[in-house]
């Protein structure tokens, strides 16, 4: 498992909100969900993000932006077109007045807008909940990415808009998949960019030692691994691994495989048969005791209370 693996593998898409957009012009979007994350692709014509304290962002057709939660922020035709629709958390739509818009604006399946033939089009993807594996990635994002066609090669998009008006038997899966695809794709283009600033634990793994390292904790938590077990693994000494692994990681491999087994822990706690005994040994602990106090030195709360929260809000 690499690092966009381990990204997408816990908080992996489950019933996101995915939508085409169909406006013409005048039109603007106030969006307020909060949402941690959220994928806009122009399928034809022009718009422009707003965020409130920044200047406003073109896109063209072909042009795809990650958005990342949770402030608010504006999707209109140009930026001075006043709001006149609010997108509020559940992705509930108003007008500027709190009525909902819902019915006025549908279009059909998964199809909503002022336009049936409106000159621009749009697809939006929202993950609607993050999973702790997700934060490392998440706080590793600028606020907005946007590529331009030209930029990035992939025909993900191009399946997305095609899957999303079907209304089949378990398309919401299908959905989720495509849109796992696309992030992946956006992601993975913007950080291997020339002049990027990727994380330094994503550009680690490229590193021949450090980068099997990381594989091997990621993959295998479950294993008692210490530095010099590590160290053998990957044929170097381990003051050598130590060094190296913190100089581009930014963390030393023990600290880097707690963070890892307690992000994954919050993520597994969540499964409709998952105990804490049962997680505890998936991710390395050698007893409940043991692995709750350090959850709940790590998330603030204990593994059965985190597990309640989440499935409450599921």
């Amino acid at each position: 498992m690499d690092a966009l693996a381990g990204f997408l593998d816990g908080p992996r898409a489950r019933g996101a909100f995915v939508l085409r957009s169909v406006m013409d012009p005048p039109w603007s979007l106030r969006i307020r969900d909060e949402a941690p994350l959220t994928v806009v692709t122009v399928v034809r014509g022009r718009a422009w993000i707003i965020h409130d304290d920044a200047d406003p962002v073109a896109m063209s057709a072909g042009d795809v932006a990650i958005v990342r939660g949770p402030d608010h922020y504006t999707v209109a035709d140009r930026p001075s077109t006043r709001p006149q629709v609010v997108i509020g958390p559940g992705q509930v739509c108003t007008n500027l007045a709190g009525e909902t818009m819902a019915e006025e604006m549908s279009l059909g399946v998964r199809t909503w807008g002022n336009s049936a033939g409106g000159s621009v089009e749009l697809l939006t993807g929202t993950y609607q909940a993050a999973g702790e594996i997700s934060r490392r990635m998440l706080d590793a994002l600028p606020r907005l990415i946007v590529l331009a066609e030209a930029d990035w090669d992939s025909p993900v998009a191009a399946l997305l808009a095609e899957e999303i008006g079907k209304d089949l038997l378990g398309q919401e899966v299908v959905l989720d998949r495509l849109l796992d695809l696309l992030l992946v794709s956006v992601l993975r283009t913007w950080f291997d960019r020339p002049g990027s600033r990727a994380p330094s634990w994503y550009s680690a793994h490229t590193d021949p030692v450090v980068g099997r390292t990381m594989r091997l904790l990621q993959n295998n938590p479950e294993q008692p691994w210490t530095v010099s077990s590590l160290a053998a693994a990957v044929g170097v000494s381990r003051a050598a691994l130590a060094r190296r692994f913190t100089d581009l990681v930014g963390e030393p491999p023990i600290a880097f495989l707690t963070t890892w087994r307690l992000a994954l822990a919050a993520d597994l706690l969540c499964e409709p048969e998952a105990t804490v005994a049962r997680v505890a040994r998936q991710v390395g602990y050698g007893s409940p005791f043991t692995f709750s106090t350090a959850f709940k030195r790590h998330h603030g709360v204990s593994p059965q209370e985190h597990r309640l929260r989440r499935l409450a809000t599921a």
